[in-house]
């Protein structure tokens, strides 16, 4: 018994037509972030620790409640998140300088 065409329509993702003269098949979106939105996010994120940083030394030097152990600690992850910062920075000026240079 065969199934009548409209059930086999939906079932096929892409119709055989297109796939035999050449078209490439529909490409899904991700419905993740993009990568803009990924870099935006780290860039808040280390917008906030040096911020975090920079207040907890304007609390110690007017406050005497706050211990030097926090502060050391929030600069030195402010100063890492900085230098890793740099460091994508700088992947990705080599890498667009890459595709620059590449002759197609």
């Amino acid at each position: 018994m065969m199934a009548p065409v409209g059930a086999i329509e939906g079932v096929l993702a892409t119709p055989p037509v297109l796939t035999m003269l050449g078209a490439p098949p529909p490409v899904a979106a991700p419905g993740g972030p993009g990568f803009a939105d990924l870099l935006a996010a780290g860039m808040r994120g280390v917008e906030s620790k040096v911020a975090a940083a920079d207040d907890l030394v304007r609390r110690f030097t007017l406050e005497d409640g706050v211990p030097v152990h926090q502060v050391t600690f929030a600069l030195a992850e402010a100063r890492l998140s900085v230098e890793l910062a740099m460091q994508v920075r700088g992947r990705l000026l080599d890498g667009y300088r890459e595709l620059m240079t590449m002759q197609l």
